[in-house]
């Protein structure tokens, strides 16, 4: 497959330019009732799907929405909530250990600052880079699988490694997009840009992705 041209930041703006006109307030599929909930929802989503994760956690965060109830349930009541998901052991453990924290360290509240979301249990960069997002505000981009295949695929911040994927879309997404541009991507890469067959005919930037191999519609 040959390698795809890197954007111009001309295209580049036309392309969130087209993502905001058609969905201006992008939302993120994974469901919680407060900071904490999503936060747990996150670190749960790891090698997870979205649906999988809401299906497990609509009974846990209607019994358990403070670090504090986390901690009294314990691993062993949690994994009886999570057990449908991959890993859910060691969620498990790593969800009462980030509670413990955040009860012990940060007055039971999330923390808005990368290092002390970074120093909890279950939590890496990518997740650090969702809370930061969702949850303050921040123009941070989370590269997972999707947003990975969408930054070599279509020319936006083609790189080696998700984190040179990250730093080539902060550097090349307009400021004014910023926020959202995590949502939109993730999306687009989620149902449109599939990773096996991309639904090309019915991509709204087609053309000006960089993809060569572009599927055709369905006869």
């Amino acid at each position: 497959m040959a390698k795809a041209r890197r954007l111009k930041p001309s295209e580049i703006e036309e392309i969130f330019r087209r993502f905001h006109d058609i969905e201006p307030e992008p939302k993120g599929e994974l469901k919680s009732v407060n900071d904490f909930t999503f936060l747990v929802a996150v670190v749960l989503s790891a090698q997870a799907t979205d649906v999988g994760v809401n299906r497990a956690t609509a009974a846990l965060f209607k019994a358990v929405d403070t670090p504090e109830k986390m901690l009294a349930l314990g691993e062993e009541g949690l994994r009886d909530y999570i057990k449908s998901i991959g890993l859910y052991r060691a969620k498990a453990k790593n969800v009462v250990a980030l509670s413990k924290i955040l009860v012990e360290q940060h007055g039971g509240k999330v923390p808005g600052k990368r290092e002390a979301l970074e120093a909890l249990p279950g939590v890496g960069r990518k997740t650090a880079n969702v809370v930061l997002n969702i949850i303050f505000g921040e123009p941070t981009i989370a590269v997972d699988t999707h947003l990975f295949r969408l930054g070599n695929r279509t020319g936006l911040a083609p790189g080696k490694s998700p984190y040179e994927v990250e730093k080539g879309l902060l550097k090349v997404i307009p400021k004014q997009y910023l926020r959202h541009a995590h949502h939109w991507l993730i999306l687009h890469g989620r149902y449109i840009c599939k990773a096996r067959r991309p639904e090309c005919w019915r991509c709204h930037i087609a053309d000006l992705c960089q993809f060569r191999e572009k599927t055709p519609a369905p006869v």
